[in-house]
């Protein structure tokens, strides 16, 4: 893979996050970095050319890149803060990782396709991002690294995983796609205390589905 970020692809992401801007995404932080990541790199070559358009695209294993907006979006709602500890569930293309990274976070990430979990691992550090990577069931999360102050879920659950809510820090946030294979509402969940927890919905987003288990190919 050659490395190459040309000015014609600097150029296409200032405009994606001039777009990302008119969708409502406010967060500065969270537009620079999407300003910064070389986001092509991420993309099968098919599809590279198209890297840079608001869009979800296939990246193996029956998995998708996020589109920015989504990426955005989940970012924000985050409210990371500098040096804060984020699990990430679902690594995939590792996109959403640099983000997170870009923002001063401490990223653990668990992926469940071995495909997937290598090539990002692989991956990641050759354009200096380097999250501490994991190959498992994201539903189980990281009880041995809990509690997160952050936790990012990329992939649509059925329901809001109980050990995830679980390794969230008190005045922690974990932000989670919840419905159906096809459709889904952003969940932000709030700890408040070890037992009361608060929810906010922010509409409906397709994600490919959380599944449980993990894949070694």
């Amino acid at each position: 893979m050659t490395l190459n970020d040309t000015l014609r692809h600097q150029g296409m992401r200032k405009k994606l996050v001039e777009g990302l801007k008119t969708k409502g995404i406010r967060n500065q932080m969270v537009l620079e970095a999407i300003g910064k990541i070389p986001r092509h790199l991420f993309m099968e070559s098919t599809f590279i050319n198209f890297a840079y358009k608001d869009q979800a695209f296939p990246i193996g294993a029956g998995q998708t890149i996020s589109q920015p907006f989504t990426v955005a979006f989940q970012t924000q709602l985050l409210q990371i803060e500098k040096n804060e500890k984020v699990l990430e569930v679902g690594t995939g293309s590792g996109y959403q990782a640099a983000v997170l990274l870009e923002l001063g976070a401490k990223v653990f990430t668990i992926e469940r396709q071995k495909e997937l979990y290598s090539k990002a691992q692989n991956f990641l550090p050759q354009i200096g991002y380097h999250p501490a990577f994991f190959f498992g069931d994201g539903y189980k999360g990281l009880p041995n690294f809990a509690p997160f102050d952050k936790i990012l879920v990329t992939a649509g659950a059925e329901q809001i995983p109980e050990d995830l809510k679980q390794q969230l820090k008190i005045g922690g946030r974990l932000v989670i796609p919840v419905g159906s294979n096809k459709r889904q509402e952003m969940y932000e969940i709030i700890r408040i205390s070890k037992n009361e927890f608060k929810s906010i919905k922010h509409g409906g987003f397709n994600f490919v589905p959380l599944l449980k288990g993990t894949v070694n190919f």
